[in-house]
């Protein structure tokens, strides 16, 4: 019997069919940090101090601009790395779903620039890095996706009193540890914040349908 050759090429492209690029913004963050990662581990951390880690220096140097949104594709090691992009890869592709590539780009911006910009204020010489500001962002941002009109999610409530009550008091009381909790606390009053304005026509519609339904009964009441 003649045996059935495989093309090996139409097997690769049947299988690369089965997979979707289904978060382009996720993936490419997590793509592009990784490979900033990499860089920097070849480089001995030059790249990463250079380019990815904002800190406060002169208004002069045209490096400081990039650093206050680059920092945030910056990590230490694969430890740092991994732990940040856990989150982000299991809650970004939600949001970006929810929200559109466009306007979580934006957010992810944003928060990038705000973290950087207060960082580089109020510190000294240290150095922030790596997308836990973001992931922050994200889990409180999260807390929004099943908000109903004008009603107020317990696990916005919850995740607001956990995630950013325990990063304020380890800012102050641990602020030796080598993380960054007012990263984590900017991230997530960005999260917080993001949610509300992507999520204010809900809360319009409720207050007319309170306005019309207020209107109607003072009618029947006549």
């Amino acid at each position: 019997m003649e045996e059935k050759r495989i093309d090996v090429k139409e097997w690769l492209a049947k299988l690369c069919s089965k997979f979707q690029y289904n978060s382009p913004v996720i993936l490419t963050f997590a793509a592009v940090s990784f490979v900033v990662l990499i860089l920097g581990m070849i480089t001995q951390q030059g790249s990463t101090r250079l380019l990815f880690a904002v800190h406060r220096t002169s208004f002069i140097d045209p490096l400081f601009y990039i650093r206050l949104f680059g920092h945030t594709l910056g990590h230490y090691n694969f430890t740092h790395y991994f732990n940040n992009f856990l989150i982000i890869l299991l809650v970004g592709p939600v949001l970006e779903e929810k929200y559109g590539w466009k306007k979580l780009l934006i957010m992810i911006i944003l928060t990038s620039l705000i973290i950087g910009v207060l960082h580089a204020a109020v510190a000294n010489n240290a150095m922030l890095l790596g997308a836990s500001g973001v992931a922050f962002m994200f889990i409180i941002l999260n807390s929004y996706v099943n908000l109903k009109e004008g009603r107020i999610p317990i696990t916005l409530v919850v995740c607001v009193v956990l995630f950013l009550g325990r990063e304020i008091a380890n800012q102050v009381i641990s602020n030796h540890d080598n993380i960054s909790h007012f990263s984590h606390i900017i991230g997530g009053l960005c999260g917080a914040l993001f949610g509300f304005w992507m999520n204010k026509d809900k809360w319009k519609k409720e207050e007319k349908a309170v306005d019309l339904r207020e209107t109607l009964e003072g009618e029947a009441e006549r």
